[in-house]
């Protein structure tokens, strides 16, 4: 009803799409909202169907009230808090599913999660009606599968994607940095690290994907507690992998730390 009376008084209305247990990352979106916007409708909801049933959904860290607080502080308009029962009714039998590009790096580990990702998002388009929605490039692959969708079903929404925001150290925000040990906080700054190393290579002239991921996949396995899930290096029309650099590069790492996956990326032109 709110989308709706909106609409008809030319309020352009903007999303903001979050699982909760906010940082300054979502925060940043949120102001990308309100930049661009009349109305920003920020969503926290802890989705399940993007979690195996091996995965931390039940462990996920929550915290509503500080949540509320932080979104109001930032001057979210309307916070949009639906319960399981609300999203899923009892039998829920309908998915959306991205070809392709799900299907390697975060789809190849988890093979459920692209499709949980693009269910949720497209009910939550129907029902926030939005004229834009803003993710952060953090979700590098996550953002190119919305995209995909966007244009695929016809949704008349434009995607806006927020920069990766960033601890003082370097380490990219995550809700899932609290899982971290004081020990493994410190291991988990060689996603960065690795990032810039191979801004550095490219920088110096070299071109060889495979020279790049294996001089890099050195350094992530001189820190004890981490652990490769990918390192993969794709242009962004198609989301193929390349053998030669050329044009818009994404480079996409996730590693476990302890027993934490992380996730980080870098995009470049040449």
């Amino acid at each position: 009803m709110v989308a709706e009376q909106s609409r008809l008084a030319r309020k352009r209305i903007g999303f903001v799409p979050t699982m909760g247990f906010l940082h300054e990352g979502h925060l940043s979106l949120l102001d990308l909202s309100r930049q661009n916007s009349d109305l920003t409708v920020m969503s926290i909801f802890v989705n399940p169907t993007q979690f195996a049933p091996n995965e931390d959904f039940d462990a996920y860290p929550r915290d509503f009230v500080q949540d509320e607080t932080l979104a109001k502080e930032r001057g979210c308009d309307i916070l949009f808090y639906p319960n399981e029962h609300e999203i899923y009714s009892d039998p829920y039998r309908t998915y959306v599913s991205v070809k392709q590009i799900t299907e390697l790096m975060c789809g190849a580990s988890r093979p459920v999660y692209f499709r949980g990702v693009t269910t949720i998002v497209a009910k939550l388009f129907n029902i926030v009606k939005p004229h834009f929605a803003v993710f952060g490039q953090k979700d590098a692959q996550q953002c190119f599968v919305i995209k995909q969708m966007v244009r695929d079903l016809n949704f008349d929404i434009e995607i806006m994607i927020g920069p990766i925001i960033r601890e003082e150290d370097g380490l990219a925000m995550s809700s899932r940095n609290i899982y971290l040990s004081a020990s493994e906080r410190k291991d988990a700054l060689i996603l960065n690290q690795f990032l810039n190393r191979a801004r550095e290579l490219i920088e110096s002239g070299e071109r060889g994907a495979v020279m790049i991921k294996s001089t890099l996949e050195k350094m992530i396995e001189s820190v004890s507690s981490a652990k490769i899930d990918y390192i993969e290096i794709v242009e962004t029309t198609q989301f193929k992998p390349v053998a030669i650099l050329h044009g818009e590069i994404l480079i996409a790492i996730a590693v476990w730390i302890g027993k934490t996956r992380l996730i980080d990326n870098l995009m470049i032109t040449l």
